[in-house]
């Protein structure tokens, strides 16, 4: 199973943090704070933006380290992915991701 598909079923070798950090783009990380900071109304600065991967041993974005609800579900719940969670279909957590991603959808369609 490719490691770099997160609990949620977006592509982490997509994201802008992954590239960011694989290329050591400060304008990268800088541009992707200011958007994300906006889009969540939260103090998300340049040096936040740094990630492996969701499922993957390194460094971690705050959020998705630790204020993620999906990644902390499926944590507690021993997961690959929701993709393995029996009510992940009608999830209200992972459902406000898939309604925007259906590549994701399909993903977790395959995913235990």
């Amino acid at each position: 199973m490719n490691k770099m598909i997160a609990y949620c079923g977006l592509d982490c070798e997509k994201c802008d943090a992954y590239l960011a950090t694989l290329h050591n783009d400060d304008a990268l990380r800088e541009k992707t704070a200011k958007s994300w900071a906006e889009l969540n109304n939260a103090p998300i600065t340049a040096e936040m933006i740094n990630c492996t991967g969701c499922r993957m041993d390194g460094v971690k974005t705050p959020f998705c380290e630790s204020m993620c609800e999906i990644h902390q579900c499926a944590l507690a719940k021993g997961l690959t992915t929701c993709g393995g969670c029996a009510k992940w279909e009608s999830c209200k957590t992972v459902g406000e991701i898939l309604a925007d991603s259906p590549d994701a959808q399909e993903r977790l369609k395959g995913m235990k």
